[in-house]
């Protein structure tokens, strides 16, 4: 099967982390047999769109009076992440034409309009979470769609000892850290809810903005708590990062989460309550090296298990 994936999360120097999820389910998926996949990523905005219409239109509609080059080989499946993504997508010739949406591609007014135009286009409809499925505008599209979210890299998030991850990134050895696997810009996440359970605790707080995804596994490991207390989340793959690290983490039950940290002593998903949440970070916090033995729950999400999924997916609506 011949795929091509489309993104319009494309990084660069000031957002390096941009779209790392898809790249992490394109990876695992061109280690799956029988599949040879493609990804073309642009970036975000209007300009972006207009631009990537027409190249892809130049790269893969074939022979026409956009270009003397000769046709590529046609593609079964075209598959866009995010529902913008899926406008220009349309000039690929394809079999099947799959969408995954990730939340916020519904919850922006107008974005969300755009994603509910391209939905009679497309033949396998997706979303990154159950409870993202709840919000896909329509009742037939809510009744069609499947759950296929990107995965955890478990080769790239694992346990690293504290101490070494600190010593890497300039941290002081001794004192705790909380983490907020965000950019604090972004108000879905909440940044002011950890920076409050932070004060609180006389901790000071790290956060995740502009950092290379191949860093993200240092700063978890460095943290004695990561907190994601998120007003929602389309999946919530920073708790399974955690997860993946053996790293305590406490979070709100949207997305994942709930089903994520179910059973996994040391965790806590609840909604946000300073009092609460400051009493379930306290031993942590408490502790030199405080762990939880998350990684065989983070693994049913793994990035692998989630691109069988797709594959499967895209087998059956071929």
């Amino acid at each position: 099967m011949r795929a091509l994936v489309v993104s319009n999360m494309l990084p660069d120097a000031a957002h390096p982390e941009r779209g790392s999820f898809v790249r992490d389910q394109v990876a695992a998926l061109r280690g799956l047999e029988g599949l040879e996949v493609e990804l073309y990523e642009f970036p975000p905005g209007g300009q972006g769109l207009a631009r990537a219409a027409l190249d892809l239109r130049r790269r893969y509609a074939g022979p026409s009076t956009f270009t003397r080059r000769p046709p590529s080989r046609p593609f079964d499946l075209v598959h866009a992440h995010f529902g913008l993504a899926a406008w220009p997508a349309l000039a690929v010739p394809a079999r099947v034409r799959a969408l995954t949406v990730h939340g916020t591609d519904l919850s922006h007014p107008r974005t969300r309009l755009a994603t509910a135009a391209v939905l009679p286009c497309i033949d396998l409809l997706a979303a990154a979470s159950t409870s993202l499925v709840r919000e896909l505008p329509g009742a037939a599209a809510r009744r069609r769609a499947q759950v296929l979210p990107c995965g955890v890299d478990l080769e790239r998030f694992g346990p690293l000892p504290r101490a070494q991850a600190r010593a890497e990134l300039g941290l002081d050895p001794e004192r705790p850290y909380l983490l907020f696997p965000a950019d604090s810009a972004r108000p879905e996440k909440r940044y002011d809810r950890a920076l409050a359970l932070a004060r609180q605790s006389a901790v000071e707080l790290l956060q995740l903005g502009a950092v290379d995804p191949t860093q993200v596994p240092l700063w978890v490991n460095a943290a004695n708590a990561v907190l994601v207390p998120s007003e929602r989340e389309g999946f919530g793959l920073a708790v399974l990062e955690a997860l993946a690290c053996d790293v305590p983490v406490l979070a709100t039950p949207v997305g994942i989460h709930a089903d994520a940290l179910e059973g996994v002593a040391g965790t806590l998903c609840a909604p946000f309550d300073l009092a609460r949440w400051r009493a379930a970070l306290e031993p942590h916090l408490a502790a030199p090296d405080p762990r939880v033995d998350g990684r065989q729950s983070a693994a049913r999400f793994s990035a692998r298990a989630m691109a069988e999924r797709v594959r499967t997916a895209w087998l059956g609506a071929l």
